[in-house]
């Protein structure tokens, strides 16, 4: 899934006029510039082998592309790359006069669609956006996931279950757990019929479950889980720790706390461990980040938590999963830490 980050933004433009609209928008936005190099100037950068070659490296390299150019230029470059709009980067068309700029490509995982608003915003243009919630002004599941960064089991079905369902006026209820109150207050919950108790639903068609739960009670009406990347797991383990004891005792404890794995949001450990392959394995079979610490980071912390003096003579700090998981979470942490095998796993929640 993409999201725009303002710092990875290309933008590409072929004649004068465009030059002089990404001279205007550079002072708006971040961006890396690319032009001819009969038309550059101080701060751009030339094209590499053409405007098209240039075009699709970005593609894969950047989270967001602006083209000054005709529509019909962008996508007869950009056609042999697409994939889907869950991977793909946003992809914004502006016409060299500024009037009007174009969600081409990923409006809503993508961030076109908030790109496209933003620069329309500046330029005092007409924005062009053609998905079919924003036609309607409604919210759309998938832009929910993404404000919440949050996962779901068979994504892209319920994305196009959903969504088709909102723009239908079908009654989609929305329900979540009153700890992601304060986050869910921010989000875009336009079409969705507000839900404050599953023990008394209103006539739905469908609900989405915003929620870290693992199980939730029965429920009458067709209903999926929208879970937030929330919780982070700080690990100590000794040296070749085989991949099937890390995973199967993850999955004990987030049982023991009762977390859908996939609220799981981050793993950590100690430097030494940074080319430990049972946890970059572990990491990568969660599809989470995996981060470590130096000892005196987390010895910093290592006051909180019981010491061993075996661990501290091999990694240099006596506690490893505590500290980890208290710097990724910011103090936030979640049950008692499990100690089994060799290995020791943390809990913390970060919002």
């Amino acid at each position: 899934m993409n999201t725009v980050k303002p710092e990875s933004i290309a933008l590409f433009c072929l004649t004068p006029g465009g030059v002089i609209l990404a001279k205007r928008l550079a002072t708006m936005l971040p961006l890396t510039c690319f032009t001819s190099e009969k038309l550059l100037e101080e701060g751009f950068v030339p094209f590499t082998d053409g405007f098209a070659s240039t075009a699709r490296d970005a593609f894969a390299q950047y989270s967001a592309l602006i083209f000054i150019v005709a529509t019909g230029i962008a996508v007869r470059v950009l056609a042999p790359l697409v994939n889907d709009k869950f991977s793909d980067p946003a992809v914004v068309v502006i016409d060299e006069r500024g009037q009007h700029v174009i969600s081409l490509l990923s409006g809503h995982a993508g961030g076109a669609n908030a790109l496209t608003r933003y620069l329309a915003g500046m330029l005092d243009a007409d924005p062009v956006i053609t998905t079919a919630t924003d036609v309607n002004e409604m919210a759309a599941l998938d832009t929910l996931a993404f404000q919440l960064n949050a996962r779901m089991n068979d994504f892209r079905t319920a994305v196009k279950i959903v969504n088709q369902m909102l723009v239908s006026q079908q009654r989609v209820g929305l329900w979540w757990d009153d700890a992601l109150a304060a986050e869910v207050s921010h989000c875009d919950k336009r079409g969705f019929i507000i839900v404050t108790d599953l023990q008394q639903l209103p006539e739905l068609d469908a609900l989405i479950c915003i929620t870290l739960r693992a199980d939730l009670p029965a429920l009458p009406v067709p209903h999926w889980k929208l879970v937030p990347q929330r919780v982070v797991a700080g690990i100590g383990c000794r040296r070749d720790t085989p991949f099937p004891l890390l995973a199967n005792l993850l999955t004990r404890q987030l049982e023991a706390q009762r977390i859908d794995p996939l609220a799981l949001k981050a793993i950590g450990s100690v430097n030494l461990k940074k080319d430990e392959q049972g946890l970059i394995q572990l990491a990568s079979c969660c599809r989470v980040p995996f981060e470590t610490f130096t000892a005196d980071a987390l010895r910093e912390q290592e006051h909180r938590f019981p010491a061993s003096s075996f661990v501290r003579q091999t990694v240099g700090v006596g506690s490893v999963s505590g500290p980890a998981a208290w710097l990724l979470s910011q103090g936030q942490l979640l049950g008692e830490t499990l100690r089994e095998q060799g290995v020791t796993i943390t809990l913390g929640v970060s919002h």
